[in-house]
C-alpha cells in the first residue's frame, strides 16, 4: 500500500535544537517499560479497528526517509538556499503537464482537480509561463496559482536542484538508509523538546514535530511515565510547525481514556475508502486519567500537530490555549515529475466523528484566545486555579496561593 505523508515535509525538523536534560532523564528511566508499547506501535499499521491505526495513515520508514532526505519541502521552499537552474520551453511545459496529471490523479477532491487545471491551461494560452526560464520561479509561481484556486497549505510544487529520487510509495529503504533516518530522529529526540514539572506539580510537554510511534514510541512513553504523577498536564503545540506522522499522537492519545476512543476518520480517494483512528487499548506505565490535560497553540501549528489538538478539542479531552492554528488537515504524498521537480498532492482528508468535518483552511479556534506567548503562563494559571478550587488541605493551599500571585505578577508586567 502507498506510504503516505501527513505534514509537507520533516525536513524542517533539522532545525531543532537539541533535547533537554529532563526529556533524557525521562527516557532513561522507563526503559524497562518500553518493549511492548513499541511491539504494540508497529501493529498499528495492520487493522484499523479496536483502537489499533491503519497503515494508510503511518508516515513509514520509506516516506520518512524521502521527506528527510528531501533538499527543499513546500513550506521551506522560499527559505533554503540553493542553485538554480535553467529550463527551455519544452521542459516547462512537461513540468506543468506533469502537475496537472498528478493533482487529477490523485488530488482528494477530483472536481477541485479540474478546476486547478482549467485554471492552469488558461494561464498557459494567456502566455504567463512563457517567459519564466528559471527551475525555482516556475515552481513557486505555479503553487501560488494553485492556491488561487484552491488554498489548501499542502499542496504545492516544489524545486530541487538535488535529483529527486524515484518514490513510488512502495520500495522499502536500504539498511543505510533507515541508519540514517534513525540517527536523523534521535538527534531531535523525536521531536520531544523539552519535558518538566511546574510549580504545582503541573507537568509540561513540548512537543515539535511527529515521528512514527514505531519510530519514537520508546520517547513518547518515557516521557508519559514521567508524567504520570503530575496533577495537570500543558502540551506545548506552538513550535509543532513540523507536522509529522499521526500515528505518534495516536500513541500519545491513548494516555488520556480508560478505554479505546474514536479519535478520527481518515477519507482516501483511492478505493473509495474510509478508515476509522481509535486509541490503543494497552499503554505501558499509568494513564493519565481523571486530570485535566492544556494544549498550547500558535498561529504556527500546522498539519498532524493540528490533528492532536482537534481531536482531544472536540473529544472535550483537553482545553485548547493561545492562538488559532494554521488550518492544514489533508494528508498526502509526494510525487515526482522529473529529475528536479516533485509535488506534493493531499490525497486524502481528515474528518472527525464528531465535527463530520476539519480544521482544513479555518485553523482550530482556541477554548481561551490569548498571543502565543502569554500561552504557557495563561494555561499554567488556569491550571493551578482550578486545582486550588478543589484542595482540602491548608499547606497546599497557601503553596498554590504562592505559585498563583507569582505568575499573575509576572503576567501583569
Amino acid at each position: 500500500m502507498k506510504r503516505l505523508l501527513f505534514a509537507l515535509s520533516l525536513t524542517l525538523m533539522s532545525g531543532l535544537s537539541a533535547p533537554t536534560s529532563s526529556a533524557q532523564q525521562a527516557q532513561n528511566t522507563s526503559t524497562n517499560a518500553v518493549n511492548p508499547a513499541v511491539r504494540r506501535a508497529k501493529e498499528l499499521a495492520q487493522v484499523i479497528d479496536a483502537g489499533k491505526l491503519a497503515d494508510s495513515v503511518m508516515l513509514t520508514s520509506t516516506m520518512l526517509m524521502e521527506a528527510l532526505l528531501s533538499p527543499v519541502s513546500v513550506l521551506a521552499q522560499s527559505r533554503v538556499s540553493q542553485p538554480d537552474i535553467t529550463i527551455d520551453a519544452a521542459t516547462r511545459v512537461g513540468i506543468i503537464e506533469g502537475v496537472i496529471k498528478r493533482l487529477n490523479d490523485y488530488y482528494v477532491f477530483p472536481e477541485i482537480a479540474r478546476q486547478m487545471e482549467t485554471a492552469i491551461r488558461q494561464r498557459m494560452r494567456n502566455k504567463e509561463y512563457d517567459q519564466i526560464t528559471s527551475a525555482a520561479l516556475l515552481a513557486q509561481t505555479l503553487t501560488l496559482h494553485l492556491h488561487a484556486v484552491n488554498p489548501d497549505k499542502h499542496l504545492g510544487v516544489t524545486y530541487s536542484y538535488q535529483p529527486v529520487p524515484l518514490n513510488d510509495g512502495k520500495t522499502e529503504p536500504t539498511s543505510e538508509q533507515l541508519e540514517r533516518m534513525r540517527q536523523f530522529a534521535a538527534s531531535v529526540n523525536y521531536g520531544f523538546e523539552k519535558i518538566d514539572r511546574l510549580e504545582g506539580n503541573i507537568g509540561y510537554l513540548r512537543i515539535d514535530g511527529f515521528m512514527p510511534a514505531d519510530v519514537g514510541g520508546e520517547t513518547a512513553i518515557a516521557s508519559m511515565n514521567f508524567l504520570a504523577n503530575t496533577d495537570a498536564l500543558i502540551i506545548d503545540m506552538r513550535y509543532s510547525s513540523n507536522g509529522g506522522d499521526p500515528s505518534m499522537s495516536v500513541l500519545l492519545s491513548s494516555y488520556l481514556f480508560d478505554k479505546p476512543v474514536h479519535l478520527d476518520d481518515f477519507y482516501w480517494r483511492e478505493g473509495n475508502r474510509t478508515e476509522q483512528i481509535w486509541t490503543m487499548p494497552y499503554v505501558p506505565g499509568k494513564r493519565y486519567i481523571g486530570k485535566d490535560v492544556y494544549f498550547l497553540a500558535s498561529k504556527g501549528t500546522i498539519s498532524a500537530g493540528e490533528g492532536f489538538v482537534y481531536e482531544l478539542q472536540n473529544l472535550k479531552r483537553a482545553t485548547v490555549i493561545g492562538e488559532t492554528t494554521a488550518g492544514a488537515a489533508n494528508p498526502g504524498f509526494e510525487y515526482r515529475i522529473n529529475e528536479h521537480f516533485k509535488i506534493f498532492v493531499p490525497i486524502g482528508r481528515a474528518i472527525s466523528p464528531i465535527t463530520k468535518t476539519n480544521w482544513e483552511g479555518i485553523g482550530i479556534k482556541p477554548d481561551v484566545a490569548v498571543p502565543a506567548e502569554q500561552a504557557l503562563n495563561t494555561a499554567h494559571l488556569i491550571a493551578l486555579k482550578k486545582l486550588l478550587a478543589t484542595a482540602t488541605d491548608e499547606r497546599r493551599k497557601k503553596r498554590l496561593n504562592g505559585f498563583i500571585e507569582t505568575l499573575e505578577k509576572q503576567q501583569s508586567k
